[in-house]
C-alpha cells in the first residue's frame, strides 16, 4: 500500500504558510498600504489647506471586494470633513498612482469610534480613582 502524499511543508503545516509565518489576509495588507498612502498625501494637502493640519489617520478598512474603503481619523471636525471631501479625488488619484490595484477604492471618511470610547473609559477610570483617593 502506497504511503499517503504529504505537503512539502511537512505533515502538520498547511500549504501556503511559509516557515511558521501565519497568513496575512490581503485586505489587511491593503488596509496598511492605503493608510500609509493616505497619511502621506494628507501631509501634502495640509500644506495647501490649513483645515487638515491636525488630522491623524488611525486606520483604513477596505471592503472585501476592494471597491470601498473607510478612512478612520482620530478626530474629525466639520471643517476637516469638508476639506477631505474636497480632497477626496486627489487622495484617490494618489492611491491609483502608488498602489497597484485593479480598482481604486472609493474613499469615505469617518471619526474613529475607538478614540471616543477610549476617552470615555479614561474618564470612568479617573472618576473611580478620585473616589478611592477621597477619605
Amino acid at each position: 500500500m502506497p504511503e499517503p502524499r504529504r505537503s512539502p511543508a511537512g505533515p502538520n503545516r498547511r500549504a501556503g504558510v511559509r516557515a511558521g509565518r501565519p497568513r496575512y489576509p490581503r485586505t489587511a495588507r491593503v488596509n496598511h498600504v492605503l493608510q500609509q498612502v493616505v497619511a502621506e498625501e494628507l501631509e501634502r494637502l495640509a500644506d495647501d489647506d490649513s483645515r487638515l493640519t491636525l488630522v491623524t489617520v488611525t486606520g483604513v478598512e477596505v471592503d472585501p471586494d476592494l471597491r470601498h474603503a473607510t478612512v478612520w481619523f482620530g478626530s474629525l471636525t466639520e471643517d476637516a470633513a469638508a476639506a477631505l471631501g474636497d480632497g477626496r479625488i486627489a487622495l484617490q488619484a494618489a492611491i491609483a498612482r502608488q498602489v497597484r490595484m485593479k480598482r481604486t477604492p472609493l474613499l469615505t471618511f469617518a471619526a474613529d469610534p475607538a478614540i471616543a470610547s477610549g476617552s470615555r473609559i479614561e474618564e470612568i477610570l479617573r472618576a473611580i480613582m478620585e473616589d478611592h483617593e477621597r477619605p
